[in-house]
């Protein structure tokens, strides 16, 4: 383990909170900038030659993205928490994460990223449905659906409550999954890039046979804005594998 992972002082809480803060820093900016990047090119940039796959044709409402800013804010220093706390955990060789590629076959890192995705799929969708139990609902999940027609930063807003129990999924998988560390960037990547493109409000995948098929396994804009609009149905994050299965997939239209 490298000496000066292991020099840090975790007991120490002037060590700790700065550690959060820039951890928190590093995932709240770099998803406010992807996120700005991404709805800069889709919706102003080339709008004119997409509108025909804008899901959503009102203008922005700038009260909404203030909110949703805020509470992507405040989950971004959660996640940054979780970040340090699964750091905690790799310098005292508590979790599967490792470095040498030889330790696993090469093959094993895309088959690591699959089963990683998909258990997290697994885990999110019962406990998404969960959410919307009424009882439960209006203390988890609620800030979360104030955005009906969703934006790029309705992705990471959600109540604390919500945020933790998302959250909590990181630490334990990353104990008994075997994850190389690029791996473990790849599906932190991936986790992003999926929440931005399926609450954007613009359908980016493909149309034809291709896109069909390829939108027949995958969530994107079109599936997810579903689920914020008629609300019972589509609970999955990365597949729709659980709503198929599950009887909760509401049929949607292809983009031309």
């Amino acid at each position: 383990m490298n000496d000066k992972i292991t020099e840090i002082d975790f007991s120490n809480i002037f060590v700790i909170i700065p550690l959060i803060l820039v951890f928190s820093a590093i995932i709240f900016v770099r998803y406010l900038a992807f996120s700005g990047v991404y709805h800069w090119v889709f919706l102003n940039k080339f709008r004119e030659k997409l509108k025909h796959r804008i899901l959503n044709k009102k203008p922005l409402k700038k009260k909404q993205v203030r909110k949703e800013i805020y509470w992507s804010l405040v989950s971004g220093f959660i996640f940054g928490a979780i970040a340090v706390f699964i750091y905690y955990l790799w310098s005292i060789n508590y979790t599967a994460i490792y470095l040498d590629f030889d330790t696993y076959a090469l093959w094993y890192i895309p088959l690591s990223i699959f089963a990683f995705l998909f258990i997290q799929d697994t885990y999110y969708y019962w406990i998404h449905r969960w959410m919307h139990i009424p009882k439960i609902y209006k203390f988890f999940h609620k800030i979360h659906h104030k955005s009906v027609n969703t934006t790029v930063f309705t992705a990471f807003s959600f109540h604390p409550y919500e945020t933790i129990l998302q959250a909590i999924f990181l630490p334990v998988i990353v104990i008994f999954l075997p994850l190389h560390l690029y791996a473990l960037f790849a599906v932190l990547l991936i986790m992003t890039l999926s929440a931005t493109i399926n609450h954007a409000g613009i359908e980016v995948y493909p149309s034809g046979k291709l896109g069909n098929w390829f939108r027949k396994w995958i969530i994107g804009a079109t599936h997810h804005d579903s689920h914020h609009t008629k609300f019972n149905f589509n609970y999955g994050l990365y597949f729709t594998f659980w709503d198929r299965l599950m009887k909760t997939e509401l049929e949607e239209k292809s983009p031309k």
